[in-house]
């Protein structure tokens, strides 16, 4: 293959050069497109087919349903690592030795108190505010309590600044669930591991001891890791555009948050248990439903199933269900919204109409069952999933920082109207 892309535009004939990627994927290098042509530019609504930069983070095949975080295969790091080993992987670039692993959560555990007056914005919330909204304000507000800028250029500044949310991010998650329920504010422990002391902080009740299992554990431990990072997807791109500014990682960071937010991206697993729940309301016929998917001009919608990335089966997919099933046969949860899911999914699996097209459940389905079974309100899961992607939002920030990244300035295409003259007031 050339490394050569040629572009006609009536008689003129532009080359541009190829970038080629470690797996083979080839990017046209149009930077230079507008200044060559006398104004040309792509349009591509949604980005489908452009890429905002270069990135040596997480590689993502859809086609053949592969995920891999910094070059590891998301199946070992789901059955061998822990999400903080995962999270240092990401944001550093190497899995962490012992030392290194024991050094990062004491610094992290070191970090983990939130200045007081953060309570007082807490308390001025009504218990009924969604908790992404808090989340999102609580992380922007960290900004006015860590004034300074990271200073990009020092290691030793970078790494504070890493540890730091590391820390406080777990608390404002566990905070926001503590304030929805009317429980008092929680710490944790120091002498629990990161995955323990989040279920602690978010469920330890103020009479009692709380008793870590260690199957929610396991279960949650690998739901982080399924979504630590996810290549650029909507809210990883707006960290990397707000950052691209200069804005702090706090501000950065909050923007992801509210990106996330949206049903069609971290909110699907709020939309699958919110359809579950009407199917139940309907009477819990699940082939009825599947019958209703498959029909064209029925306006139902099923959540949970397919992915606008991975045309075959979701590998994080695979994953979490074999979690999904050991933290519904422990925790023996009698739920008739969990019936309606475990139906849904053995006709989906069975169906050749399902099947043939490979909708498959994919990880927003079965995140959405466990986080349920765990008792975690629906209002809070695209907050759970925050939590996890919070390390690949850190990596992707910093990544764009250290590589001095240009401010992202879309162009676009006008289609409004011309010049036009000014008309008075009294002559409209």
């Amino acid at each position: 293959m050339s490394d050569i892309a040629k572009l006609q535009i009536g008689e003129k004939t532009y080359e541009f050069p190829l970038v080629k990627g470690t797996e083979n994927e080839t990017a046209i290098d149009i930077k230079a497109l507008r200044g060559a042509t006398d104004g040309v530019i792509t349009i591509d609504p949604g980005y489908k087919n452009t890429g905002s930069c270069q990135s040596a983070i997480t590689f993502l095949d859809g086609e053949k349903g592969i995920l891999r975080y910094r070059g590891y295969s998301i199946e070992e790091l789901a059955e061998k690592a822990d999400f903080l080993e995962v999270a240092y992987l990401l944001i550093f670039g190497e899995l962490p030795t012992k030392e290194q692993l024991d050094k990062f959560y004491a610094d992290i555990l070191d970090e983990a108190i939130v200045d007081d007056d953060i309570k007082k914005i807490i308390d001025a919330f009504p218990k009924n505010a969604h908790p992404m909204g808090v989340l999102s304000s609580l992380t922007s507000a960290l900004t006015a309590f860590n004034p300074s800028s990271v200073n990009v250029d020092s290691e030793e500044d970078m790494y504070k600044a890493i540890v730091k949310i590391m820390g406080k991010f777990p608390v404002l998650v566990a905070w926001t669930l503590r304030k929805k329920q009317g429980l008092p504010l929680h710490y944790g422990s120091r002498k629990l591991g990161y995955v323990e002391n989040i279920l602690t902080m978010m469920f330890q009740k103020p009479n009692d001891e709380y008793e870590l299992n260690p199957i929610m554990i396991n279960a949650l431990d690998k739901l982080l890791i399924l979504h630590a990072d996810h290549e650029q997807n909507c809210s990883t791109s707006t960290v990397r555009i707000v950052g691209s500014s200069h804005a702090g990682l706090f501000a950065s960071l909050s923007a992801g948050i509210s990106a996330l937010w949206g049903p069609l991206h971290g909110g699907a697993n709020q939309a699958v248990l919110e359809m579950l729940e009407a199917i139940k309301e309907d009477g819990g016929d699940t082939k009825k439903y599947m019958g209703k998917a498959k029909d064209k001009e029925d306006p139902f919608r099923l959540m949970g199933f397919g992915h606008r990335v991975y045309k075959n089966f979701d590998p994080r997919a695979k994953i979490i269900k074999k979690a999904a099933d050991e933290v519904l046969g422990d925790l023996g949860v009698e739920d008739p919204i969990l019936d309606v899911a475990k139906g849904l999914e053995r006709e989906a699996l069975e169906d050749q109409y399902f099947v043939d097209r490979k909708l498959y459940p994919n990880v927003d389905f079965y995140s959405g069952i466990i986080y349920r079974a765990m008792g975690i309100p629906v209002e809070m899961f695209t907050v759970m999933f925050a939590l996890g992607r919070l390390p690949g939002w850190i990596a992707q920030w910093r990544e764009m920082r250290l590589r001095k990244e240009p401010i992202g300035r879309p162009r676009q295409v006008y289609v409004g109207e011309n010049l036009r003259e000014f008309v008075e007031i009294d002559k409209r």
